[in-house]
């Protein structure tokens, strides 16, 4: 059993909605939350940076109204993503803001840094770091972070390549803290089986960009919807990072999805507004979104994964 920090132990579902770049948004984050999973956001998805401000201020008035309105299902708490990287000229002010409000887990990319892991367990906050392979979670781990998540093959966005059996075992022979797992996870059977290797959690992001409240245009929507794991990209063209893409967006734009250059790390660049211009015409998917088939409110979404989750126990007759 894995050594949980008090805001994660007795989550009604094992689920984190990862923090979608351009598209999660204060709606989409309480509709998460109060249908049991930690729902999330990055800070960055605020434009201007004083947005941030009133966007966690929406978030926590309107968990706290959930709260009050159902005492007997309470909301699971909420998450910001922090990019750590050098280049987000914005990581102070938005810490700062999330100390305000005393948000109760950081979700930190693109770096692990001590004095970040510092300043969330200042005001009492649980610090999770994304990785693609054990070094890196080694790195995460000494530097401070409470936990990790393991972004395997087939995670939307930036993702690594290891496989997830292999990512979770390595992890796991010496890390006994929150772990949640990333990669190709989009249905209640999946869900299952990332506890069965050994995480904690699973970490969602793709299948939550066709929900009614994801802030992704409607074609987006309807690719997720429309595309399988074959239809998914892996190139480092447009974000000098490595990460998985929808082909009919690079297509849109006017590229080879199959024959791609190499990308320019050295390009990478998180301040504000920088980086978005990639990520609104080039779309981010992961490859489990063959199980997605409409467009639907996220509380449906989720109570789908919950049925399949519960179908999946019975038929291994786990509790």
């Amino acid at each position: 059993m894995s050594n949980l920090p008090p805001v994660l132990r007795g989550l009604e579902f094992p689920v984190i909605g990862a923090p979608l770049f351009i598209i999660s948004n204060p709606r989409l984050v309480i509709a998460q939350c109060t249908a049991g999973v930690v729902g999330s956001m990055p800070a960055l998805n605020a434009r201007p940076a004083e947005l941030l401000d009133e966007w966690l201020a929406e978030i926590t008035e309107g968990l706290a109204a959930w709260n009050r309105a159902h005492p007997e299902q309470p909301a699971a708490p909420f998450a910001i993503n922090q990019i750590v990287h050098n280049s987000n000229d914005r990581l102070e002010h938005d810490l700062q803001v999330c100390a305000k409000y005393r948000v109760p887990i950081v979700i930190t990319s693109l770096g692990a840094r001590e004095d970040v892991n510092q300043a969330v367990h200042g005001w009492g906050g649980v610090v999770l770091h994304d990785v693609i392979n054990n070094r890196f979670a080694h790195k995460a781990v000494e530097k401070g972070a409470d936990g990790l998540i393991a972004v395997a093959a087939g995670a939307g966005g930036h993702a690594g390549t290891k496989s997830p059996f292999a990512l979770v075992h390595e992890i796991r022979e010496w890390f006994d803290g929150p772990l949640a797992l990333s990669g190709a996870i989009a249905t209640g059977n999946a869900i299952l089986a990332a506890q069965a290797m050994g995480a904690d959690f699973a970490y969602i992001g793709s299948a939550f960009i066709a929900t009614k409240e994801a802030g992704a245009v409607e074609g987006y929507k309807r690719a997720i919807v429309e595309s399988t794991s074959d239809d998914i990209i892996y190139s480092s063209l447009f974000t000098g990072v490595h990460g998985n893409y929808l082909a009919h967006s690079i297509r849109a734009a006017g590229l080879d999805p199959h024959n791609l250059p190499q990308g320019d790390p050295s390009q990478m660049n998180f301040a504000a507004g920088a980086a978005a211009k990639a990520w609104k015409d080039i779309w981010g998917s992961g490859q489990g979104i063959g199980a997605i088939k409409a467009v639907e409110p996220a509380a449906s979404l989720i109570a789908r994964m919950k049925r399949e989750y519960q179908a999946a126990r019975t038929r291994l007759a786990l509790p």
